[in-house]
């Protein structure tokens, strides 16, 4: 008699008790899991991991971890930035056999700075059912502990490694009416930080490191208070978040600014007029020094 395989246990792990999952039903389930403590995990992603036909996921090492401290057995498949092409249509035609399948992430909730979304889209548009298991995100979390504005919050992810394309993008984040957040690594913190400052001026910030983690840290100053820290040595090892404080209300000063600038770019030299309106307006010197740039070559092309 030929030996048949053993459907594999549809079990987990809860309060050191073996708990049974039902088969889950047919669909795609985004299952946030912990960022950095495993205990954070939720019941109900638990059940869920514990009972789909296969958990696709960025690092299977990564994932294999929180499936052995919980006793799971599904079998896990990797999807990620440099197989998603390849593996995406193999998750569908899974999908459109009928069964179910979850989909993590590394850290925190799926889709968020990975390409997650590309199969939640594909997966929409062919019909199958989506559900979402809310649980650990990092962006919430250092937003809870910042002590900064969450009523209205902006998300960037990760800035851009070089020097002038950061700046750049840092500028044109200068006056978005909302509090940032954004990721880092801690090799590029003190440049990024330095960047954020020049363009930022003092407004205040808050870097967490390692979330929910044993070394976790949390700084909170001004941004070039910090910036000083992290160039100076402070402990940078492991992920950061990194929460800015919104634009002070300037209580309409920041539409007086092209005035300004055109007024005393007719006197002085576009260096003195960038001082000049700084300081009255108290925009940060980067800022109206873009603006002034921009004006300074339409008066000359309108004198053409």
């Amino acid at each position: 008699m030929a030996n048949e395989s053993k459907p594999r246990p549809r079990r987990y792990a809860r309060f050191g008790s073996a708990m049974d999952a039902a088969k889950a039903e047919s669909g795609l389930y985004l299952v946030a899991t912990p960022i950095g403590n495993l205990g954070d995990i939720t019941l109900r992603a638990l059940e869920v991991l514990a009972s789909v036909e296969c958990i696709a996921c960025e690092d299977t090492r990564v994932t294999r971890k929180l499936m052995d401290r919980y006793g799971i057995e599904t079998r896990l498949t990797p999807y990620h930035e440099h197989n998603a092409t390849e593996a995406r249509p193999r998750l569908l035609a899974r999908l459109a056999d009928g069964q179910a399948i979850a989909l993590v992430s590394d850290a925190g909730t799926p889709l968020i700075s990975d390409p997650g979304y590309k199969l939640v889209r594909a997966a929409c548009e062919a019909g199958h059912t989506v559900t979402a298991l809310p649980g650990p995100s990092s962006v919430l979390a250092a937003l809870s502990v910042a002590g900064l504005p969450t009523d209205r919050f902006f998300f960037e992810g990760f800035l851009p490694a070089k020097q002038a394309a950061r700046q750049k993008r840092v500028a044109e984040l200068a006056s978005i009416p909302a509090t940032l957040v954004l990721f880092e690594s801690g090799s590029r913190l003190a440049a990024a930080l330095t960047d954020l400052a020049a363009a930022f001026g003092k407004r205040a910030a808050a870097a967490c490191r390692e979330l929910t983690k044993l070394h976790e840290e949390v700084r909170r100053g001004d941004l070039e208070t910090l910036a000083r820290d992290y160039t100076a040595g402070a402990e940078s090892r492991g992920e950061f978040v990194v929460v800015v404080a919104p634009p002070a209300d300037d209580g309409g000063t920041s539409d007086n600014v092209d005035e300004l600038l055109l007024q005393a770019l007719r006197r002085v030299s576009v260096k003195d007029a960038v001082g000049e309106v700084a300081l009255a307006t108290g925009r940060p010197r980067r800022e109206v020094y873009q603006r002034a740039l921009i004006l300074a070559k339409d008066t000359v092309n309108d004198g053409k």
